[in-house]
């Protein structure tokens, strides 16, 4: 496996990771009572700054530590340069995360016109922030393994 596959593995994995165990901690501080009320936006505006710096932390120190890893156990150092070929899957990628993010944000955005609750439009947003983070990271490796 190259390098960029096996960094995009782990970025999948800790991208799953880091969502899934950051709802697991938010689920029980959910606030009952009223849909609509001011501590549900204010519930539902922190999720989201937080699992943002989270996410960043997290993949920076994860990106760090895999270096490192990489570095102890195949005495290779990382490629300091990126050719043709990872811009070219670069490209890709982004532009399928984004589409991925866009689809969701105007679902988001429909579940308020069709009056669903404003908790819906918070809980498409996040769900497809981490679908496109998870489909960058899958057609990176789908492109590094198959080609372009």
């Amino acid at each position: 496996m190259t390098y960029q596959e096996k960094k995009s593995i782990v970025s999948l994995i800790s991208t799953i990771l880091i969502f899934g165990f950051y709802c697991l901690y938010m689920y029980p501080q959910f606030p009952e009572g009223r849909l609509e009320s001011a501590e549900t936006f204010r519930f539902w505006g922190s999720f989201v700054l937080v699992l943002m710096l989270i996410s960043i932390v997290a993949h920076i120190v994860i990106s760090i530590i895999f270096n490192i890893i990489f570095r102890i156990t195949t005495k290779e150092k990382e490629p300091k340069f990126a050719d043709e070929l990872d811009k070219l899957i670069e490209l890709k990628a982004n532009r399928i995360s984004f589409f991925v993010f866009i689809i969701g944000f105007l679902l988001a955005m429909g579940s308020l016109v069709i009056d669903r609750p404003s908790q819906a439009m918070f809980m498409i947003l996040i769900a497809s922030g981490f679908l496109s983070d998870l489909t960058g990271s899958v057609t990176k490796l789908y492109h590094y393994r198959k080609g372009v």
